[in-house]
């Protein structure tokens, strides 16, 4: 399980512990959050559904599909600050994956999210080898703009009726975010090829043809 540490937060798996605190925030702010997020069935709001979450979080991370952390101030580690998920992690040629978060209200303006980001963001380029990371956030969202430039996103475009939030589709700004210096992960060689752009083991004559013979095609 990953846990990560920060000045004032600690970023981390969620546990059985944290049924009740996860879903406290989850009640607590859910008027503040709907005008960013999709309809929540009203089990999103019960013990048992984070019951079930939790346990599903770190299954995903030891299958390679996700990495969802619960942010916990350092001062009340009773409490959950917030949640920041890489999701729809893909490999092959691709190594990418989207990123969301949410704060609670009340921890808004104090720059929480930059900084539990900032570590969350280390972990993936470094530990689980991305490439790229995508979030996306409505043209209005300011607050979550600006939490994406200080981070080093860049802004790629806006795509069209996006995403289904609040029971609508809605445009979104598209950011991405790249590895600093990426390396293959174990098992990843064959992604880079001393012969310069072909995506295979070997040097075959065709290097630039993915369809030649020795290619690997995703």
């Amino acid at each position: 399980m990953v846990r990560l540490e920060t000045r004032r937060l600690i970023v981390r798996h969620g546990r059985m512990a944290d049924v009740a605190s996860i879903t406290r925030y989850a009640r607590e702010n859910q008027e503040f959050l709907a005008p960013w997020e999709p309809l929540r069935h009203e089990t999103w709001f019960t013990e048992d559904y984070w019951r079930m979450r939790l346990a599903l979080d770190v299954q995903e991370y030891y299958q390679d599909q996700s990495l969802r952390l619960l942010l916990i101030p350092r001062q009340s580690p009773g409490e959950v600050a917030g949640v920041a998920n890489f999701t729809n992690v893909l490999r092959g040629s691709f190594q990418a994956c989207h990123l969301g978060y949410a704060l609670a209200a009340r921890y808004v303006g104090q720059g929480l999210m930059t900084e539990a980001l900032g570590a969350a963001l280390d972990f993936v380029f470094r530990e689980m080898r991305l490439h790229r990371v995508m979030a996306a956030h409505l043209p209005e969202n300011e607050r979550s703009a600006a939490v994406l430039r200080r981070l080093g996103f860049q802004k790629e475009g806006l795509a069209r009726d996006y995403l289904l939030i609040g029971g609508r589709w809605r445009d979104h700004v598209l950011n991405s975010k790249l590895a600093p210096d990426w390396r293959p992960g174990p098992g990843e060689a064959f992604l880079v090829s001393p012969c310069g752009n072909a995506v295979s083991p070997e040097c075959p004559s065709d290097a630039g043809d993915l369809s030649g013979p020795g290619s690997r095609v995703f």
